[in-house]
Order: structure tokens, then C-alpha cells, then sequence
């Protein structure tokens, strides 16, 4: 079973809670607030490793959490913060949002990136004192986080990609000209999953990957092909596997062009890459003279390799050819994208909606961050909910709205007489 492409579920730690001690010591009178802040919430980290090649660990386990950040304790002590969680996916795979906006492209091995970030911890209430209010006796809770759903989606990185109709050779020739084990038989699809090679060509190195038989209607979901086309988006040259001596009743020049329009119709750009034709199986009867035909036809435009590769007849010319072109080439390099963010930054922003005649919500940013401050049994914590919504000119903006006395007012979970 090959996977290269998973929806997972991530979660980053919660934080902890900030206490609300009042210091209190034999022959210490007034001891005031000393509660530590609670611990930030773990990080979900992605890491790139060289050694997975394919998503299937993430079939088998969807939910990846990070620790939770202890809460805060007296003598103002801080909360431990919680436990990173660091989930390794192999290089190439890129995160997505459902939407298919992209988070992050994990392409160098060892490679790291933060895709959550742990919750806040929250204030302990030594914090909220000041000359008014010298015992506060609330503490801010920590930030409860959100679980999010992401895609993991693998794309092959290798510096050539054979393509091709099922059953011509590919490989075939990538167990020649590497040290790749790849499944080989003479019945079309025997290659289910990408195979990668390292193929050393005297002092040059390059990594060559077969991509599983494409088919007529490949980029619509037809056979194998509009799993694995993905797979060819990162290679910097195509070579093209044709049977040329038509052995299955087959035209080498129609497939030549069916297959090139499959891999146009998933995405245009990838006409730009170069291409190197491979006439396979030239030791078959009709073999010259089709390719005689298919040189007429595209010599003009494609370097053409006549070749046996099961007898490593024109192996040498062609990785001569794929070495000369690679050089000339840039090399590898991550997608080009604007990276995204899942979670949005906390804001102090409120809006004030009618929802009936004489009822009226607060919602907004700051909606939840008085909701993690405020404890409705406490005095202190009350009063410091009256002043937030006073300095922020929610009680303004209410009024504005047409709130007057006797007005229902809803900040989260609390609910409240508005009085003018």
C-alpha cells in the first residue's frame, strides 16, 4: 500500500490557568497576590525526514495533540510549559489547508516548521494589582486552543521522472542504471507506487524516479495516473518511455502524444520542462521502422534514444544526455507560495449586533480574551470586566447601538442589565 495523500488532525496544547494565591505567612501581614503564571501550551512541529517515503504511518494514526501547559501556582511559581509535539513527514510532503491553500513545504531533510503554536498561559494575579485593587483574587485562564484539519500531500523530489504507457520499460531501466529494486513484470500496472533510484554517472550523481503507467484520461482519474501525476511537478527533466516497436498493437506516435497530453492537461507549466525520448525495446520486430517514423515526427523537436535497456543496450548515451542537460539546468528548489497561518492572532477588537429589540451582543477578539479574565462570583473580577468595557469603549459603542437602561446586554457567556 502506498499513501501520498492523508487528512490529519492537529491539536497544540492548551495553556495553563494562572493562580490566584494571596501570600500568606506566620508574622506577614498583607502578603498580597503571589500567583505564578500558568505554562504555555506545546507546539505541533512538522519535520522532514529522508527516511519515510510515503505518508502510510498517518492511515493508521489521524490525531497528533501536543501537552497541555500546567496551571500556575502559589509563591509565584510558574506552570511547566507543555510538551512539543514534533510529527515527522518525508521530504517533499507539503501541508495544506482543506481548501488547498499551503502552510508549509517540508523539502530539505531535517527541515522544521511550527504549524501550531501552543496556547498561551495565563497571568497569574499578582498581575491585575494596582493601588486600587492590591488583592485581586481572579487570575487569567490560559488559551484553549482549536483542533484543525490538514493535508498532508507527498510530491516526489527527484531530478528525472520516467514516464510513460504501463509495460514499456520504465522500470526496467531504473533497475539498470541505479540500484533500485523496483517490481517488474510483463503485465501493465505492475509498478503501483513511485520507485526512486540514485543514479551515478562517473562524477555526477542525480536521483531518477518511475512513475506508476499513465493512461488515456490519467489527469481526469483514469487508472493509476492522477495519483502519482503530482509526482512528476518537482522533477526537472521528463524522460518519456516509448515501446517503439508497438508491440501490444499499439502506435508508438499516438502514445507519445496521449501521454504528453495527460501530463499537459494536469498542469500547463509542465511543458516547460525538457524531455528525452527513450525508443525502447528496439530489439523487437518493427522497431526500425517505426522509429524511423517517430524521428520524422519529432526529431526535430525531442533528443531521441534508441534503446534495449533489458540488454543495457544505449544506457551510457542516454545518462551521457541526461547529465549534459541537468547541468545546464537550476536546481531543486521549495514551491513558490505566500505560507498561511491557521491560527489568527488574538485582537481587542469587539462589534456590537442587535439581535432583538432590546438585546445586544458583544463579539469580537475581545470577547475572548475578557472570557479567559473574568469570574462573575468575584468582586474584583467583576469590576475589572466593568472597567475593560468602559477604557475600550464598548459601553460607548453600546449606547450608539440604541442599548438603554434595562437593555440586555451578551459578552460570551456572560449576560447582563446594561445601566446608563
Amino acid at each position: 500500500m502506498f499513501i501520498d495523500k492523508v487528512k490529519i488532525y492537529i491539536k497544540s496544547g492548551n495553556g495553563g490557568n494562572g493562580s490566584a494565591s494571596l501570600h500568606t505567612e506566620k508574622y506577614v501581614a498583607n502578603g498580597g497576590p503571589d500567583g505564578g503564571d500558568g505554562g504555555k501550551g506545546g507546539d505541533i512541529i512538522f519535520e522532514a525526514t529522508s527516511s519515510e517515503n510515503t505518508l502510510n504511518v498517518f492511515h493508521f494514526q489521524k490525531h497528533f495533540r501536543a501537552g497541555n501547559g500546567e496551571n500556575g501556582g502559589k509563591k509565584n511559581c510558574y506552570g511547566k510549559q507543555g510538551e512539543d509535539l514534533v510529527v515527522k513527514v518525508p521530504v517533499g510532503t507539503v501541508v495544506k489547508t482543506l481548501d488547498g491553500q499551503v502552510i508549509a513545504d517540508m523539502f530539505h531533510d531535517g527541515q522544521r516548521e511550527i504549524i501550531l503554536k501552543g496556547g498561551k498561559g495565563g497571568r497569574g494575579n499578582r498581575h491585575f494589582a494596582n493601588s486600587r485593587r492590591q488583592s485581586p483574587s481572579f487570575a487569567e485562564h490560559g488559551v484553549k486552543t482549536e483542533e484543525y484539519e490538514v493535508i498532508l500531500e507527498l510530491k516526489t523530489i527527484a531530478d528525472v521522472g520516467l514516464v510513460g504507457f504501463p509495460n514499456v520499460g520504465k522500470s526496467t531501466l531504473l533497475s539498470v542504471v541505479s540500484s533500485a529494486k523496483p517490481k517488474i513484470a510483463n503485465y501493465h500496472f505492475t509498478t503501483l507506487s513511485p520507485n526512486l533510484g540514485v543514479v551515478s554517472y562517473y562524477d555526477q550523481t542525480f536521483v531518477m524516479a518511475d512513475i506508476p503507467g499513465l493512461i488515456e484520461g490519467a489527469s481526469e482519474g483514469a487508472g493509476l495516473g492522477h495519483s502519482f501525476l503530482r509526482h512528476i511537478e518537482r522533477t526537472r527533466i521528463l524522460v518519456h518511455v516509448v515501446d517503439i516497436s508497438g508491440s501490444e498493437d499499439r502506435n508508438p506516435i499516438d502514445d507519445f502524444n496521449l501521454i504528453n497530453n495527460e501530463i499537459y492537461s494536469y498542469d500547463e507549466a509542465l511543458r516547460d520542462l525538457p524531455m528525452i525520448v527513450v525508443a525502447n525495446k528496439m530489439d523487437m520486430l518493427g522497431a526500425e521502422e517505426n522509429l524511423v517514423a517517430f524521428q520524422k515526427e519529432f526529431g526535430q523537436k525531442y533528443p531521441i534514444i534508441p534503446m534495449t535497456t533489458i540488454i543495457h543496450e544505449g544506457v551510457d548515451v542516454l545518462l551521457r544526455a541526461i547529465v549534459d542537460k541537468l547541468v545546464t539546468l537550476p536546481p531543486l528548489e521549495p514551491m513558490q507560495f505566500e505560507p498561511i497561518s491557521l491560527q489568527k492572532e488574538e485582537e481587542d477588537t469587539f462589534e456590537i449586533v442587535k439581535l432583538d429589540e432590546d438585546v445586544f451582543e458583544v463579539v469580537g477578539g475581545l470577547v475572548a480574551i475578557l472570557s479567559r479574565k473574568v469570574n462573575m462570583d468575584d468582586y474584583d473580577s467583576f469590576r475589572y470586566f466593568q472597567r475593560v468595557l468602559k477604557d475600550k469603549g464598548v459601553i460607548k459603542a453600546l449606547r450608539q447601538a440604541g442599548a438603554v437602561d434595562g437593555s440586555t446586554v451578551i459578552v460570551g457567556d456572560i449576560e447582563f442589565d446594561f445601566v446608563d
